[in-house]
């Protein structure tokens, strides 16, 4: 093993010999991508150009660039990580991208690819029919769709609530980083529990939200996630269930939820066929995400409270 990374070292010399070599062993290796990127070579050139302190999307020529030997191990031991201990790139690089924003990531949270970016981008028009003033990132991890939502209404005042004491920690990281201290802030919250008293205009939840048939499929990269954001008993709704139940309270009037339950779309739909839930229909991909107003909970409430 020591005489054949050795010979790499050697003979890899240049950028795009390690882009070329890192996607061979990727697809060698059967990885899976869905955590920044969706393919093998665009893995490659991230880890490749994050080792070399480069953009991603640098000039053409710099492929061609020689590598100090230095630089060379530095690449090399990046790119074996990646297919020897199958993390994803995001974890490897402790950066994410969402909502055209950087993110701090690591273990404690989920990586950063909700289809809500793009609801941000939009205003949640047309359903947000008031300005927000108060936003709850609910779930929040990261923290990147309350402080995406932060940059988005610069008027609001954003609340980040996590159950995980190791998410609210890198929640807090991120609102450092993106210097919003004045307007976000991040609590740890078992749902609504410490958040007694508090109402918003715009909930935001990015919950767990997997069903246990595809938890226990799932591939090697996602099972170094932590599990408590993503599973959610037998069809995935445990948590959903219990937030349908309780959102309306924190609600202002004419107040919006926004919940993402992936997979679990159907056995949602399945579940209360009564309530009206709105699709939205993504341009750049995703699905599962469900918009519902305040009225519309309170109106169908009886169908959510445990029998």
């Amino acid at each position: 093993m020591i005489e054949r990374r050795e010979t790499n070292l050697r003979e890899l010399t240049t950028v795009l010999d390690y882009i070329r070599w890192g996607t061979s062993r990727f697809h060698e290796a059967g990885l899976c991508f869905g955590h920044g990127t969706d393919n093998a070579w665009d893995e490659a050139v991230l880890l490749v150009t994050h080792a070399l302190h480069l953009p991603p999307y640098s000039k053409p020529e710099i492929l061609q660039a020689r590598l100090t030997a230095e630089e060379r191990r530095e690449v090399l031991s990046l790119l074996e990580r990646r297919f020897t201990e199958r993390m994803p790139a995001a974890y490897l690089t402790r950066e994410a991208h969402f909502c055209d924003m950087t993110f701090y990531v690591d273990e404690r949270v989920l990586v950063p690819r909700s289809p809500i970016a793009e609801l941000i981008r939009r205003g949640f028009e047309p359903w947000l029919k008031v300005e927000p003033l108060a936003i709850l990132d609910l779930c929040c991890g990261s923290g990147c769709i309350g402080i995406a939502c932060a940059e988005a209404f610069t008027q609001a005042r954003v609340d980040l609530s996590d159950i995980s004491a190791g998410a609210i920690e890198v929640a807090q990281i991120n609102i450092n980083r993106h210097h919003l201290n004045e307007r976000v802030r991040a609590l740890q919250s078992d749902l609504f529990d410490n958040l007694q008293g508090f109402s918003y205009e715009l909930i935001v939840c990015n919950p767990p939200y997997v069903s246990a048939g595809d938890l226990a499929e799932m591939p090697d990269e996602y099972r170094l996630e932590p599990e408590i954001a993503l599973g959610s008993g037998e069809d995935g709704l445990d948590f959903t269930r219990r937030l349908l139940r309780q959102a309306a309270a924190h609600l202002q009037p004419e107040g919006l939820l926004v919940c993402e339950v992936g997979n679990s779309w159907e056995a949602l739909e399945q579940a209360f066929p009564e309530v009206p839930f709105l699709w939205p229909e993504f341009d750049n991909g995703g699905h599962g995400v469900f918009v519902i107003r305040r009225e519309e909970l309170l109106a169908y409430q009886r169908f959510f409270d445990p029998e």
